[in-house]
């Protein structure tokens, strides 16, 4: 595929997060803060309305809905940053748009910006990805 400026690409990539969503990835990862399975202490210790779900689950995500668009092995660099805790019961929309085309270490490649919204518009995640352009 070849990406040209203002390519888009938009998808869900979780509907309503759930409480197993971050049990499960604290499995996966090795992560087990309670601020992302204990009520009492992201309530009472840290006061959070609940528990919230890991900042690299989102960027997970995030990356999925790349190589999904552009495929498995496109991916050269992607990072973001976290920019909202993401609650149970969140549904989240990434979307990418490319920003630049050119090359990078010999490659010819596409910059895409990178975010990933919630239900109701606000992003949690945003970054950048740099992927072949071939």
């Amino acid at each position: 595929m070849t990406l040209k400026v203002g390519d888009k690409h938009e998808a869900v990539v979780i509907e309503k997060v759930s409480r197993t969503h971050t049990t499960k990835y604290a499995g996966a990862s090795g992560d087990y803060n309670p601020l992302h399975h204990d009520d009492g202490v992201a309530q009472g210790l840290a006061g959070y309305p609940s528990i919230f779900a890991h900042g690299m689950l989102s960027m997970g995500l995030t990356g999925r809905m790349l190589t999904d668009w552009l495929g498995p092995v496109a991916l050269r660099k992607f990072g973001v940053r976290f920019t909202r805790q993401v609650w149970p019961g969140d549904t989240l929309t990434s979307k990418g748009e490319v920003i630049s085309v050119g090359e990078y270490n010999g490659e010819p490649v596409a910059t895409i910006k990178v975010w990933t919204e919630n239900q109701n518009g606000e992003a949690v995640v945003e970054g950048e990805a740099v992927a072949l352009n071939a």
